[in-house]
């Protein structure tokens, strides 16, 4: 079989995993390639030990394993044509969401609901007769709770230097702590880390441009956002008196001593640590869902391109609704949704028909964090989110992947200013380039002060040029459109192509003022 050409970056990590005795995990961020690298891992594997290897993919969930199917199907391809009388059938087995295909499988796909009573009861069996197992546990941050260790039960009756048992770990964002100790006992240790950064400098992961959105409460939410601090705030000096060494506590950390204060004998405590969770709750859904936040969306898809694919996360499935409806309103036909309430089978439909061009725009929830390859989506608007830095990573992953004609993505972050929300941005943007910018309700309209100087600079040009009333309107709608993009900080030589190659006369215009705005930086503007 063919191999095909990876990069830099999986050549080195695959020579360290060699030298590592086939043991060890690696961090590489969403969309670089981390698929592709552990099935050239066991090919290279199974041609250096000589013999059969049995690999054992474990998977997080439905989607997942549905993914990894159809990377392997692709890459066994070859392999097919070469043996017509074996059939995928008979090399690809898949565990778990439905299926329950026989396990002797060559290559083993299981849901970690299905792997925990029956994947370490069958490594252990085909180790214990000789044969070279190698398990991949992709997204292996999932796999230290108590129930799904089970997977690793099998650990402790064999001797991984007298037998051929071989372990890959793949993850975005590798825990910390316990949870790295505990995968680093039973996967091998981190033996390669690929970052953001490094990804976009080797060119490995699409370009991107991070627009943070700053919005404003409603004078009744921040109002109702004030109250419940204050009351957080008395509530917070009270539970201090009763362990001082509150403050010195991660976040985490934090909440789970409320929990135990909560739980404790002192009733008065107990019922302080309580209410300070469930005002901390109820503060962050007013945050969450507050109503600036559907207005900016409507207002910004409005001024994307058209042809862009567009991916939208929330947190609450009625705020995702509510503006599936509203959109649904704008673009019939053309949105869908994936979510938990949504069903297995209609969140695979809405998928397929986003992956084939029939919906431009996915309203999503927590489901699709991770999981979900959809190479051709451009644009990411996070709706609300959580300060989780692994959240973060992998809703960016989803947008970052490369494809052929695609040439950057695009993430929106909404925050409510003057909250705690507004330091949960994207770390590590290394080359690409970040704005920050501000939402205007009333207006409908987005603010970035270095792009209003220019584009009011322009206008004042148009107007002293004497230009028709038609044709300064029509220089403030481009000029609105652009703003929410990057374009303007093209060099005026690349607008130019793209003013020569415009199909219709409001496209041109756009590329007009675009150069414009381009050639103001020029002008030291």
């Amino acid at each position: 079989m063919e191999e095909k050409k990876l990069y830099q970056w999986q050549e080195e990590c695959l020579e360290r995993w060699f030298s590592n005795q086939g043991r060890g995990m690696v961090q590489a961020v969403t969309g670089s390639g981390k698929t592709l690298l552990a099935l050239t891992a066991a090919d290279r594997l199974e041609q250096m030990l000589g013999q059969e290897l049995h690999v054992k993919i474990v998977v997080p969930s439905g989607a997942l394993m549905r993914q990894w199917d159809r990377a392997l199907r692709e890459h066994l391809a070859p392999y097919g044509e070469k043996r017509p009388s074996v059939s995928m059938r008979g090399l690809i087995g898949l565990r778990g969401s439905g299926h329950q295909a026989s396990s002797d499988c060559r290559y083993m796909i299981y849901v970690i609901n299905s792997a925990r009573y029956e994947l370490a009861r069958q490594i252990l069996a085909e180790l214990r007769r000789g044969d070279a197992v190698l398990l991949i546990a992709d997204e292996c941050h999932h796999y230290v709770s108590g129930q799904n260790q089970l997977i690793f039960e099998f650990l402790p009756y064999i001797n991984p230097d007298e037998t051929q048992f071989y372990s890959l770990g793949l993850s975005a964002t590798l825990p910390s702590g316990q949870a790295r100790n505990f995968l680093a006992s039973v996967l091998g240790r981190k033996i390669y880390s690929y970052g953001m950064s490094r990804a976009s400098a080797q060119h490995t992961v699409c370009q991107y441009d991070i627009y943070h959105i700053g919005l404003s409460f409603e004078k009744e939410e921040k109002y109702e956002y004030d109250e419940l601090t204050n009351a957080m705030l008395t509530m917070y000096r009270k539970l201090k008196e009763e362990q001082p060494f509150l403050g010195k506590l991660s976040q985490s950390e934090f909440y789970e001593l409320l929990r135990t204060m909560a739980a404790g004998k002192n009733r008065e405590i107990a019922e302080t640590a309580s209410k300070y969770m469930y005002l901390s709750y109820k503060r962050k859904s007013l945050v969450c869902q507050a109503s600036a936040r559907i207005s900016c969306v409507c207002e910004l898809i409005k001024n994307l391109a058209p042809h862009e694919k567009i991916l939208i996360f929330g947190e609450r499935i009625d705020q995702a609704e509510e503006l599936y409806c509203l959109l649904q309103e704008r673009y019939p036909g053309r949105v869908g949704r994936y979510h938990s309430k949504m069903g297995e089978q209609a969140n695979r439909n809405v998928l397929e028909r986003f992956r084939v061009n029939d919906i431009r725009i996915l309203i999503t929830c927590k489901s699709m964090d991770e999981g979900v390859d959809l190479p051709d989506a451009a644009v990411g608007i996070i709706l609300s989110g959580t300060s989780a830095q692994r959240q973060r990573v992998q809703r960016l992953g989803r947008i970052i992947r490369k494809k052929e004609g695609k040439s950057k993505a695009s993430m929106y972050y909404l925050h409510i200013t003057e909250t705690s929300e507004e330091v949960c941005f994207l770390p590590d943007t290394g080359e690409n380039r970040l704005f920050e910018l501000e939402y205007i309700p009333k207006i409908q309209a987005f603010s970035h002060p270095r792009y209003d100087r220019r584009a009011e600079r322009i206008l004042e040009k148009m107007q002293r040029a004497g230009k028709s009333e038609e044709q300064l309107r029509e220089a403030r709608r481009c000029l609105r459109l652009g703003i929410v993009r990057s374009d303007w900080l093209r060099e005026p030589e690349e607008i130019a192509g793209y003013i020569k190659g415009a199909r219709y006369a409001g496209e041109k215009n756009y590329w007009i003022c675009m150069k414009k705005m381009a050639d103001e930086k020029c002008t030291g503007g």
